[in-house]
């Protein structure tokens, strides 16, 4: 298996696989390990009624990693005609290091150039040198700072975009809604 080492990130090929590890969407009765993922990982985490409600919303995508029946990661990706923003993406704290983000962002890009979205936008804490070393290996690039963004520690934000080709084979009809063919 080909893999690069970023500081305590490890990267693996996108068309590789990780053993034992699957990404799938979220399900409702994964809505708990997320949760725990969530609270573990964030200073101002969501509650189980944001994600429940986010599994009934258009527009947006809902994606775990699962490994050995438990929930590994989990991304949320909202997608508004041709701009999407990644919201969240969470390892579990055990499992990081394993290239499972790296994985589960590839998965995240490519639902997002399916529903027709051409620049991605997300946001990553200053001190959180891993998540912005595996999203400049993805092609995101820095375009601001939204200074004192983060609570708990008060901290900026870097502000990152990355712009997607668009499928061909997609009608514009779904892409606008979202839609898969």
């Amino acid at each position: 298996m080909s893999e690069e080492l970023f500081g305590n990130l490890v990267a693996f090929r996108s068309d590789e696989e990780i053993p034992g590890f699957s990404v799938r969407r979220m399900l409702l009765s994964d809505v708990p390990a997320v949760v725990s993922i969530e609270t573990s990982t964030f200073s101002a985490p969501w509650k189980e009624g944001t994600f429940r409600s986010l599994l009934e919303r258009s527009g947006v995508e809902v994606w775990v990693v699962e490994w050995e029946d438990m929930v590994a990661a989990y991304a949320i990706l909202w997608c508004i005609l041709e701009e999407g923003e990644l919201a969240n993406l969470a390892v579990r704290s055990d499992l990081r290091g394993k290239g499972i983000g790296s994985k589960l962002l590839s998965r995240v890009l490519e639902a997002a150039e399916v529903a027709g979205v051409r620049d991605l936008y997300l946001e990553v804490r200053e001190s959180n040198g891993s998540a912005r070393r595996m999203y400049a290996q993805s092609g995101f690039q820095e375009i601001g700072v939204r200074k004192g963004y983060y609570d708990h520690p008060r901290e900026d934000a870097f502000v990152l975009r990355k712009s997607l080709g668009m499928k061909s084979d997609v009608p514009p009809e779904q892409r606008e809604s979202g839609k898969r063919a």
